[in-house]
């Protein structure tokens, strides 16, 4: 027998292969290699796993989006979105999924691409929006992350509902402190008014007491009266359960409801009668564009002007069709230099560059405008189906937002 070496036996590796062992052998390997590339590439083990992760679901479960990031067709960020999306989806579903969402993505910034991907992961996603909402809410937190240059950030994550009227909130407060003295930009404002309400309830000017902004919900009726679950529709966010959209409209503040009814419409236009919009045209035009609609711009509609296309001087119509949101900056470029824009049908904008380069936006929602105005109920969006969903255009054709 050999001599004892003094040294102590090495440990059983873990993965079933010794008493005690946690782990079975994929897990052993997964985190190996997962540790080993995170220490090699200098990043969080955790940033590392999501790397790997979204690798394999490229290389086994998303072909065309590997496809079309290889040739350039898309960025990685676009990809990340597809993953991202695509992950819950079942499998029976993911390649419709994908080739719905690839529609459109070569011609959409990410950010829009995120939102169009959200909505139609909805469509796919075996389990029901409200069994997923009670799962997630339960993960609600905020956090605090340490940054550079003396610098942290402050995360608040719960209900979309609940984000969205504080980020409202926020905003609105900012845009009243605006004015020729004040020399802070609205993103910085934003912050402040943000640090002034959570260490003190109100601004050192007394503002935010009481300030609530207004976000528009859209509730189909047979979802109100609890015929079923189909999700509502939150300005500026996408899909929320039935159940939480009935709460909202049954009286919560800060929320406008806007009822969906298959036999209902809204003033679409007023012609040359008069210049100024009518409210429920202004309604119907926030739903329908949601944000600022130039190329690229994800300015709330809420915040942004209610353009005339073709100048009222020029004979232009107060319409749904010749009338869209810009935010200030994007309205001065139109107003200012030679950037032209065009309505097509369905809420589609086409614009013109000053070189000629022809971009198309598309509306938030498709809205089908029917009958005429019920009191107290609108018409609102109805997605398209899948098929139509960023339907890919001919070579020279122009490029969607």
């Amino acid at each position: 027998m050999p001599a004892d070496s003094g040294r102590p036996s090495p440990a059983p590796r873990p993965g079933g292969r010794g008493p005690g062992a946690r782990w079975d052998a994929r897990e052993v390997a997964e985190r190996e290699f997962s540790s080993e590339l995170a220490c090699t590439i200098r990043v969080p083990q955790r940033t590392a796993e999501n790397l790997v992760a979204e690798s394999r679901a490229l290389a086994v479960d998303l072909p065309a989006t590997r496809a079309a990031l290889a040739s350039g067709e898309i960025s990685y960020r676009h990809a990340q979105v597809v993953v991202n999306q695509a992950w819950s989806v079942p499998a029976e579903g993911r390649a419709k999924f994908e080739a719905a969402v690839l529609k459109s993505a070569s011609t959409m910034t990410a950010s829009k691409l995120k939102y169009r991907a959200r909505v139609l992961r909805e469509r796919w996603h075996p389990e029901t929006i409200r069994a997923r909402h009670q799962k997630s809410v339960k993960d609600r937190g905020v956090f605090f992350e340490a940054e550079q240059d003396g610098m942290a950030s402050f995360m608040f994550y719960g209900s979309a509902e609940t984000a969205q009227a504080a980020y409202e909130r926020v905003t609105l407060t900012a845009l009243s402190l605006q004015c020729k003295e004040e020399e802070r930009t609205l993103t910085q404002l934003k912050a402040d008014v943000f640090e002034d309400l959570i260490l003190d309830g109100v601004t050192p000017s007394g503002l935010g007491k009481g300030i609530r902004g207004t976000v528009n919900i859209t509730v189909p009726v047979f979802s109100l009266m609890g015929l079923n679950d189909e999700p509502a529709h939150l300005e500026g966010y996408g899909p929320i359960d039935a159940d939480t959209a009935r709460r909202i409209a049954a009286g919560a503040p800060s929320f406008t409801r806007i009822l969906v009814h298959p036999e209902t419409g809204v003033v679409l236009s007023v012609g040359r009668d008069r210049y100024k919009v009518p409210k429920d045209l202004r309604r119907y035009l926030r739903v329908r564009d949601e944000t600022c609609r130039f190329p690229g711009c994800n300015r709330s509609a809420a915040h942004s002007d209610l353009d005339h296309s073709l100048d009222w001087q020029f004979n232009g119509l107060t319409g749904e069709d010749n009338l869209a949101h810009l935010c200030p900056p994007c309205h001065a470029l139109k107003s200012e230099t030679g950037w032209t824009v065009k309505h097509l049908e369905g809420g589609v904008l086409e614009w013109r560059s000053p070189s000629g380069r022809a971009f198309v936006t598309e509306p938030a929602a498709v809205i089908r405008p029917v009958g005429s105005l019920s009191p107290g109920l609108s018409l609102t969006p109805t997605a398209p189906p899948p098929e139509s969903v960023g339907s890919p255009e001919p070579p020279g054709d122009p490029a969607h937002f």
